[in-house]
């Protein structure tokens, strides 16, 4: 498994879809110039920009639900794991520490990423996944601003339709 961090949330406007992209950790010297783009919807979008921004609602909303349940029942979440990815749409697993249980819970990426990114808790991927989900990230030391710019509105333009193998 590699871990992974959250690089950028990519939100062009409150209807299309936004982009969350990692990559590995950079002890993984094989994988650091990549990327793993995942497409999320607009609602799932707000969840993980919160998560990102430790920012909390006044009253719970789901992902703070399910931390309170799970609190409640002597459970945390211990990791998450991306582990497969067909065409665009990426899979991942919830690992819950109950315990001396660990107990999988299949989840959607942005749900898994967002309950880990709240409890600090890993995100992975598994070297597979890794190969066929992500792409590479290449900026030189030296970049330019106007390149890192440049780089940036591509990553801005880009679609899900765009990844399609």
């Amino acid at each position: 498994m590699i871990p992974l961090k959250v690089l950028t949330l990519i939100v062009l406007n409150s209807m299309q879809p936004a982009a969350l992209v990692m990559e590995p950790i950079e002890e993984h010297q094989r994988t650091k110039s990549r990327i793993v783009p995942v497409w999320v919807g607009p609602a799932e979008a707000m969840q993980l920009g919160m998560a990102v921004e430790h920012m909390r609602t006044p009253r719970p909303l789901t992902h703070d639900l399910m931390l309170d349940a799970l609190t409640n029942l002597d459970a945390r979440i211990d990791h998450a794991v991306i582990n497969d990815v067909k065409g665009t749409t990426f899979f991942a697993k919830l690992y819950l520490k109950q315990s001396d249980r660990m107990i999988e819970l299949d989840a959607r990426p942005s749900d898994a990423i967002a309950l880990a990114i709240r409890e600090d808790a890993p995100i992975y991927i598994d070297e597979k996944t890794l190969d066929k989900g992500s792409y590479p990230y290449i900026i030189r030391e030296d970049a330019s601003e106007s390149e890192i710019e440049e780089f940036h509105s591509f990553l801005e333009n880009i679609s899900p339709e765009d990844f399609q193998a």
